[in-house]
């Protein structure tokens, strides 16, 4: 019989995705946003979705449609949104969905899963933001009587992810048993000689066998490859910024931002990848210059949502809906395919 996985805040289904790459059964997913509940559907049409707001969706009904009365579900996902919890969010403005997380608690005391991973950004752990996460622990432990794995700082580009993306990881088992967290399996090439390690995968790797593409054009192969078309300016800014990892410091004066001058903040801006370097964290606004350093390494041009998508590690069959900038937020939200397969692989050793 196959484990089993129910995926709450799916998104588009980089969870999903990569628990199915290593065998397991998704019974359920919640999405509440209707496009990225179509990009999930389209590519995961086996999966009861429920495309509710999560605080109004009541755990019998998964169970009802899932007929899960006397079955035993494997694991739970719980990806919370992280932009309440990310140093990316400079408003000052409360957030409802910070709360978020605690809702996933009527799931686990209904389902009772063997296991529950939580994946969101380091910055649950800081500030304000942990007591959300010690009354999600408090709760988990002290009522429902699950272990709690200390939380740990994880990073993808350890895992076969062309990406330094750092992410906290909350593991809990229902049994009162130590589960590791995986062993990594790709390092820095400076730390390869003498390691049976694989070295970190680039963005030169993931790009592989992408056509050459310029500003406003899209391959006529693959519709999800499609470059935003930047204005006279901001090619002329590119043009100006080094090939591999330049960044705006390289602009004349007369080229750069007034909010940039005599700044040191948001330095990504108007940046480089680097083929020869794994990429940085894609957010929301990954295929978008102003965004962060998500230029090309060479063309000038930001990359695009295929590009993105290589780096999330998304296989290039997988379907997205949307505008451009919903499914770049798609994407750029996603819990990168490698990581959550290497957790779900490390849960089935943990079974045999």
């Amino acid at each position: 019989m196959k484990p089993t996985l129910i995926d709450l805040y799916s998104g588009c289904g980089g969870v999903t995705q990569g628990f199915k790459n290593d065998g397991f059964k998704v019974l359920a997913a919640v999405e509440w946003d209707p496009v990225i509940a179509c990009t999930y559907i389209s590519n995961h049409p086996e999966v009861a979705m429920f495309q509710n707001d999560i605080r109004d969706l009541n755990p019998i009904d998964i169970m009802r449609k899932c007929h899960l009365e006397n079955k035993e579900i494997t694991v739970l996902s719980i990806c919370a949104p992280c932009q309440p919890f990310s140093r990316q969010n400079h408003s000052k403005k409360e957030d409802n969905r910070t709360d978020l997380i605690l809702e996933a608690i009527k799931f686990i005391e209904a389902f009772k899963p063997k296991f529950i991973i939580l994946e969101n950004v380091p910055g649950l752990i800081k500030g304000e933001n942990k007591k959300i996460l010690e009354k999600f622990i408090y709760i988990v432990k002290d009522e429902l009587g699950y272990f709690i794995h200390d939380p740990q700082i994880v990073n993808a580009v350890n895992y076969g992810v062309p990406q330094f993306r750092k992410r906290l990881i909350l593991l809990c088992t229902r049994k009162e048993t130590f589960l590791s967290f995986p062993e990594i399996t790709h390092v820095s090439p400076k730390y390869l000689q003498n390691s049976k390690k694989e070295t970190w995968v680039t963005v030169k790797d993931a790009f592989k066998g992408i056509s050459r593409l310029s500003s406003g054009k899209v391959s006529k192969s693959d519709p999800l490859h499609k470059s935003r078309k930047h204005t006279p300016l901001n090619l002329l800014r590119l043009q100006w910024i080094p090939k591999n990892g330049g960044s705006r410091n390289s602009l004349p004066e007369s080229l750069q931002l007034k909010c940039h001058k005599n700044k040191n903040g948001f330095n990504d801006v108007y940046g480089r990848l680097d083929f020869n370097q794994p990429a940085n964290t894609l957010t929301t606004g990954c295929t978008n210059i102003t965004k962060g350093r998500y230029a090309h390494p060479t063309a000038n041009r930001a990359i695009t949502p295929r590009e993105a998508a290589r780096l999330q590690t998304f296989p290039d069959d997988y379907k997205f809906f949307g505008s451009y900038d919903q499914i770049s937020s798609q994407i750029g939200n996603a819990v990168p395919v490698k990581l959550a397969e290497t957790f779900a692989n490390n849960f089935l050793k943990y079974m045999e």
